[in-house]
């Protein structure tokens, strides 16, 4: 009560700066329908403070996701202004944009998003384009046209701006909506008799005239013509599921004076008068009173539309009980009541990006693709050599799989640039740049000389001649070659060298000979110094080849003979007398002398 009494001393000075209020004024209007309660409120604040207020109390400002709720509002706003005020000034509603978070034009609300959190709506009403700032905070207001004498007919456009800093709220902003969500509501309290009813809210504001009472209000119902008959304090309760009522039977302040003539006698349809000064209540037909003896509800359970958004009621086989229902792309969510949109795309139906729409989604290319035909969830690979990328290349287009490549003629090469050729090395081979592109990346073709060689032959004169040597593009079947700047017969820089350009084949020659099929050949020309010192360098490198063949050949004869010799030693068979060791012979004159003479050849 304190804080209560606080805001308000803090409040009072603001809504008395108002010309339009008297000392009367309301400071809050509310209106509640279905599982909702809109309250407007008058205050110079800052988005901040506005919302601190509002969740102090259980809610937040208020989201507009529909045009439904954005006339909920509406209503709220018209009963806050008293008739005859101007319509000026702008209302904070809960939709804000952080710093740092850009302008998205391609979403309904802009890139902002509800405080209260929840899915970005497909509803909004701008006045104009929100500004594309991303260095600060931006917040949302209802800005009420001054051109318009009342809010009936046009709803309320947002307008966005800075959202204000502490001390120093934003000068045209008078007030805030606040929303307040509730798991049901109670019917309004009909009175058979003369009395009153206040209803307290949870979330602090009191009304005598709601035509919905969230749950847990509080009513206090004074009996008699001024108040001072009995009172009674009714709790909105809930009874069942998605069922709340205020636990009582028949209407409260019956009068056997008035009957049904007061009121209806409280009851909701039908009244009808008894003999003995009583009355009751009845129902036409096609519904059914309920357990308050006041209240009719249909006999049809969808009659009531319990099922929201795209959600459709059906009633079961006994008319009692219902079932909510979604169309194809959505699925119920954990009330059971409303509808989500289902997520498609993680069932991954497409072949390369799926995107998800509301109740749908849709199958996107990459770069490089397109759709396979109409409806198709397939993509196939754009040939660019035949659009207009291909047409940047000089010399011809390589398609391959989402994208191209351009490549050169033999005797050309690629230029850094990707798309130019240059002049390349005075040979007859591809250039080792259009071997390097199809040798990296995607090997989907490839430009070489086709296995049809002669060696060279007599020419006329005494002239040699070189059988032709036909250039062909070896492609695989997903791969496709194509000249994109036809030109006849250009110099390729070399002397000597003529490249010209095909409709079939790229081709290269070093004269003007053409085959029967339509193929150029490349000849070499006798009278050229390259030609003779590539014919020398072949010459010199094969007599070094078969001279190292002979070196090797002659080294592996003197292997095996050495090896042989050794292996007939070590088998050669040994005599018994190799292991003694001979005496050298004596002469025989010395063998005939006598052994015992002292003297050698002498007898004594």
């Amino acid at each position: 009560m304190a804080t209560s009494a606080s805001l308000l001393l803090l409040l009072l000075p603001l809504l008395l700066s108002q010309p339009w209020l008297g000392a009367v004024a309301d400071t809050q209007a509310v209106v509640c329908t279905g599982t909702a309660c809109y309250s407007a409120h008058w205050g110079k604040l800052t988005a901040a403070e506005a919302q601190l207020l509002c969740n102090k109390d259980g809610g937040n400002l208020a989201t507009v996701r529909t045009e439904e709720e954005a006339r909920h509002i509406q209503r709220a706003l018209a009963q806050l202004l008293q008739p005859g005020a101007p319509w000026t000034g702008k209302f904070w509603i809960g939709l804000q944009r952080e710093k740092g978070r850009c302008l998205n034009p391609d979403l309904p609300l802009r890139g902002f998003s509800w405080v209260g959190g929840g899915e970005d709506s497909l509803y909004s009403n701008w006045y104009k384009e929100p500004r594309t700032t991303c260095i600060s905070n931006r917040c949302a207001s209802l800005m009420l046209d001054p051109s318009l004498s009342s809010l009936s007919g046009h709803l309320p456009k947002w307008s966005e701006g800075p959202c204000g800093n502490p001390g120093s709220p934003v000068s045209n902003i008078e007030g805030f909506v606040c929303k307040f969500s509730f798991k049901g509501m109670c019917r309004p309290l009909a009175l058979g008799g003369p009395g009153q009813v206040n209803y307290s809210t949870p979330f602090k504001a009191t009304s005598s005239s709601l035509e919905a009472v969230p749950f847990a209000s509080v009513a206090n119902v004074a009996c008699g013509a001024g108040g001072e008959g009995r009172q009674h304090f009714l709790l909105c309760k809930e009874k069942a599921t998605d069922v709340f009522d205020w636990g009582i039977s028949g209407p409260l302040c019956a009068s056997a004076e008035y009957k049904c003539s007061f009121n209806n006698g409280g009851c909701q349809q039908e009244c009808f008068d008894g003999e003995d000064g009583s009355f009751r209540c009845g129902c036409r037909p096609g519904f059914r009173l309920l357990d308050d003896l006041v209240t009719c509800v249909s006999r049809d359970p969808c009659s009531s539309s319990p099922c929201r958004g795209v959600a459709t009621c059906v009633p079961d086989s006994l008319w009692k009980n219902y079932t909510c229902q979604c169309p194809e792309g959505y699925q119920l969510n954990a009330t059971q009541r409303d509808c989500v949109d289902m997520d498609e795309c993680q069932a991954s139906p497409c072949e390369q990006e799926c995107v998800n729409t509301p109740g749908s989604f849709h199958c996107q290319c990459w770069v490089g693709y397109e759709p396979g035909g109409p409806g198709e969830k397939a993509c196939r690979d754009v040939d660019e050599c035949t659009s207009s990328e291909g047409g940047f290349c000089e010399g011809y287009c390589l398609n391959t799989e989402g994208s191209f490549h351009c490549t050169c003629l033999p005797g050309s090469e690629l230029a850094p640039d990707g798309v130019s050729c240059i002049p390349g090395p005075k040979s007859l081979e591809p250039s080792a740049e259009t071997s390097q592109g199809q040798n990296t990346g995607d090997r989907e073709g490839s430009l070489m000389p086709s296995t049809t060689t002669s060696s060279p032959i007599g020419g006329p004169e005494g002239t040699s001649k070189v059988a032709p040597t036909r250039w062909r593009p070896v492609l695989e079947s997903n791969a496709s070659i194509t000249a994109t700047s036809p030109q006849s017969l250009t110099t390729s820089g070399s002397p000597g060298i003529w490249m010209e350009h095909s409709s079939h084949h790229p081709t290269a020659t070093t004269g003007h000979e053409e085959t029967t099929d339509g193929d150029l050949i490349a000849q070499p020309r006798n009278d050229g110094p390259d030609w003779q010192k590539l014919l020398l360098f072949y010459i010199l490198g094969t007599v070094a080849a078969i001279l190292l063949l002979l070196a090797l050949a002659l080294g592996l004869l003197v292997y095996r003979k050495r090896r042989a010799k050794r292996e007939e030693k070590e088998k050669k068979p040994q005599s018994a007398a190799d292991s003694y060791s001979w005496v050298p012979e004596r002469a025989e004159s010395r063998a005939m002398e006598n052994q015992y003479s002292p003297t050698p050849g002498t007898d004594c």
